[in-house]
């Protein structure tokens, strides 16, 4: 399985950027092609340093289904929406493996 994770910073008013990416720009997420999961999460930090705002991941099949999945018109919808958030982030791909 591989993920696309996308971290946010915290924006400076949390309650409209919540409203915005939520109502807004996840449904634009959910039709893209070979999308298995997608989960959303607000971290809190255990100790020092500073924890992500926001994290997103969307899970697919393999490297393929990803591949195929960033490089769709679905995605390009997606990134364009995800350049008008107010919040700064930061993105990465990974294979998920056991442990």
């Amino acid at each position: 399985m591989y993920r696309l994770t996308i971290q946010y910073r915290t924006p400076a008013d949390p309650e409209a950027f919540d409203t915005r990416y939520f109502e807004q720009h996840v449904p634009l997420c959910r039709p893209l092609p070979g999308l298995r999961a997608a989960s959303f999460s607000k971290p809190r930090i255990l100790g020092d340093g500073t924890a992500p705002y926001l994290v997103a991941e969307f899970d697919f099949d393999d490297a393929v289904a990803l591949k195929s999945a960033l490089r769709s018109p679905e995605m390009a919808v997606v990134a364009k929406d995800a350049e008008a958030l107010p919040a700064e982030r930061v993105m990465f791909t990974a294979e998920i493996v056991g442990g």
